[in-house]
């Protein structure tokens, strides 16, 4: 048997390796199996335990619980603003962790790093292949066979690709071929002597003008610029007819374009049209004494940006024609004026357009002729243009020498011809002049039909000594005025002080009267369209005062709560007034339904003051312009455009529907009855009661609401 070998370290534990085989002896060297041993090394301070301790069962719980993790973490919980206990603890202990790089076949991944070496293991084959040929190319190219294309071993990759290609259609269309016009001409040796001639000659006539001065040289220079505009009127006559004979820019051309603009204009605003022609706001019927503005279209253009709306004024006679002035209401920041005429079919663009050096303070049409607009500037000056003309340049127009303004002009307003036949139109200015101008051949005349001198001043005993406090203290800023229009001589006159006087164009030496009741500037103050008697005046001092030219004191007075820009009478209606104030506000009062508030009270801006606003002579429609060059279309609703016709028509039908039986009459016929009566002392017959008219009835109505019946008229 063999020996057992002693282990050599006593401390070595127990293992079950093979120990290294003991040699024999006996056979040394021999290949003879030797089996290993099995060497139990006992620790040094392993527990000696008996064998009734070794038997002995212990019971041990495992738990998912990590012992050694803490137990007592706290965190700050922002919800209820305390520290609280965290009850989660990781109890997961990681002791080895090690990254793989196994991966699936099927997945993404995997197909991808297949798809890599499949790329190489066939790079590597074409290299070989390459190799191969060039060792055996030579041999090749002796031999005379066909030389092979070489391919870049590198970044070679055989592609293809195929694109639709869509099927060729044919559509075929059958046009009017458009018209087409000869032009021809034949010119000669003679045809351009004369052309040099005229040339030499226009510019002779332009140095002479230009070269001559002093009062010796006058007659000559008006003969020169005589011949001078002679030639230019020749010239504009060539350059029209040449402009007739071509098509595209001729006049038919360009009417046809305008109409075409209204048309697209009208299907683009087509809801807005309709509402213009039809619609009616029908809750009027259940609201009494309210009523309402529809906004329709905005009438703006790029030319105006940052400009004021300064006046407004419809056409006399193209009633969807209006003219709009822009300025600048801000002294400090003056600029150039801009005229823009708008009409209703095309709200998009202006029909006509001309520009000023100043702003543009007031504007008006003429009531006969209603293609010359009067223009007052802010510089003093009072232009007229026509039109009709296309030229950006008034046809008449007021200088130094004329007796233009030295201040601003505020309003301006067309008259009756003259004995003369003269056309003539008068302004009023900061200056404390009302000025009128007659238009001559060449040039506007003016007269100075009032002075309009400081109240305390005018109520001087003496001519004398009111000249002298004239020149010391200066003149009376007038800032508006209208003319009556029964009485041509009659007119009143707004001021910067706050009053309004009654004048004459009799004579100037004194006021009719002066009227005292608003505290600042006096913006507008108009004429009632029916009654003779009544006038509105609005002011900074945010009033609206209705007055009897025959008495002193005003007759109402609304406050509205703001500055109010301007005001307007309704051409329907005695009773009806629109006025504008700087809060965007819009009040239309009917004083037949309510005498101390408005019927209407809309803000139609935001941001924006509103500055004029004017009714339109024959739609129910209403224009406002703000300080932003804006000017907004508003429809009246049915109770706000009501008349003592419809009155009457409404008050038949109650009394149909209420009475029963009860025979029918015309309020008008009824009321023309009485006061035929009246005038007889008794009652007179039926036949020959008068039927008023509407304006009669409109006077009849603003009299019993005043109280003016029992007044005498002066």
């Amino acid at each position: 048997m063999p020996v057992k070998k002693p282990a050599k370290k006593p401390s070595e534990a127990k293992t079950d390796a093979p120990a290294k085989p003991a040699k024999n002896p006996d056979n040394d060297g021999g290949g003879g199996y030797v089996e290993p041993t099995t060497v139990i090394v006992k620790p040094a301070d392993q527990l000696v335990l008996t064998e009734k301790e070794l038997e002995a069962e212990h019971t041990r719980v495992l738990s998912a619980k990590d012992p050694v993790a803490p137990q007592n973490i706290v965190r700050y919980s922002f919800r209820e603003k305390t520290y609280k206990l965290d009850p989660s603890v990781e109890q997961c202990a990681l002791h080895f962790e090690m990254e793989g790089n196994l991966m699936h076949r099927d997945s993404e991944d995997g197909k991808r790093i297949v798809a890599e070496l499949e790329a190489h293991r066939v790079a590597a084959e074409r290299a070989e292949e390459l190799e191969a040929m060039k060792q055996g190319g030579g041999d090749a190219n002796e031999g005379g066979g066909e030389q092979k294309k070489l391919r870049n071993q590198f970044n070679y990759s055989e592609r293809a690709s195929q694109t639709f290609n869509h099927p060729l259609r044919e559509r075929p269309t059958i046009t009017e071929p458009p018209p087409s016009v000869g032009f021809n001409g034949q010119v000669n040796q003679w045809e351009i002597f004369d052309a040099y001639v005229e040339d030499i000659e226009k510019q002779r006539l332009t140095k002479e003008k230009t070269g001559q001065q002093g009062g010796g040289a006058a007659t000559t220079k008006k003969a020169t610029t005589s011949a001078h505009a002679d030639k230019e009127e020749e010239e504009e006559g060539l350059k029209e007819v040449a402009k007739e004979a071509d098509i595209v820019h001729s006049s038919a051309m360009s009417k046809s374009l305008k109409i075409m603009e209204r048309m697209v204009n009208q299907n683009t605003w087509d809801e807005i049209a309709q509402d213009y022609r039809y619609w009616d706001d029908q809750s009027d019927s259940f609201k009494e004494g309210e009523g309402t503005l529809l906004p329709l279209w905005k009438f703006w253009t790029e030319k105006v940006r940052r400009k004021h709306v300064t006046a407004l004024c419809w056409n006399p006679e193209y009633h969807d024609l209006f003219a709009v002035g822009y300025g600048s209401y801000d002294f400090m920041k003056q600029g150039s004026g801009v005229i823009c005429c708008f009409s209703l079919k095309n709200p998009s663009h202006p029909e006509y357009s001309f520009t000023t050096e100043t702003g543009v303070m007031c504007l008006d049409f003429h009531p006969q002729h209603s293609s010359l607009l009067a223009v007052g500037c802010y510089d003093g000056t009072v232009m007229i243009f026509d039109i009709r003309n296309k030229l950006n340049k008034p046809i008449f127009q007021s200088t130094v020498k004329s007796g233009k303004h030295t201040d601003p002009v505020w309003q301006v307003c067309w008259q009756e011809e003259d004995l003369a036949k003269n056309l003539n139109f008068f302004s009023i200015s900061s200056d404390g002049r009302v000025t009128l101008w007659t238009m001559s051949k060449n040039e506007l005349q003016y007269t100075d039909v009032m002075e309009l001198k400081l109240a305390g001043i005018a109520s001087s005993n003496t001519e004398e000594t009111a000249g002298e406090e004239t020149s010391l203290v200066g003149l009376a800023g007038g800032s508006c005025f209208d003319f009556h229009a029964t009485s041509e001589h009659l007119f009143i006159v707004g001021t910067e002080e706050g009053r309004i006087h009654k004048c004459s164009k009799a004579y100037n030496s004194q006021y009719l009267d002066t009227y005292n009741g608003h505290y600042m500037s006096v913006y507008a103050v108009k004429w009632n369209t029916f009654h003779p008697r009544v006038f509105l005046s609005a002011s900074a001092d945010w009033t609206v005062k209705l007055w009897d030219h025959n008495t002193k004191t005003s007759l109402m007075s609304f406050d509205l709560g703001n500055a109010v820009g301007d005001i307007s009478w309704s051409p329907y209606s005695s009773s009806v007034f629109a006025a504008v104030t700087n809060d965007g506000k819009v009040h239309v009062f009917d004083l037949a339904e309510n005498k101390h508030e408005p019927m209407c009270d809309q803000k139609v801006v935001r941001k924006s003051k509103l500055t004029h606003v004017t009714f339109n002579p024959k739609q129910p429609l209403l224009l406002v312009g703000d300080d932003r060059g804006g000017v907004l279309c508003l429809k009246l609703s049915p109770n706000l455009r009501k008349t003592e016709e419809v009155r009457a028509k409404e008050k038949v039908t109650q009394a149909a529907v209420s009475g029963g039986d009860k025979p029918q009459k015309a309020v008008p016929k009824k009321r023309g009855a009485e006061e035929t009566a009246g005038a007889g002392g008794g009652g007179g017959d039926k036949s020959e009661a008068k039927i008023k008219t509407p304006a009669e009835l409109e006077v009849d109505k603003l009299d019993k609401l005043l109280g003016l019946q029992d007044k005498p008229q002066r």
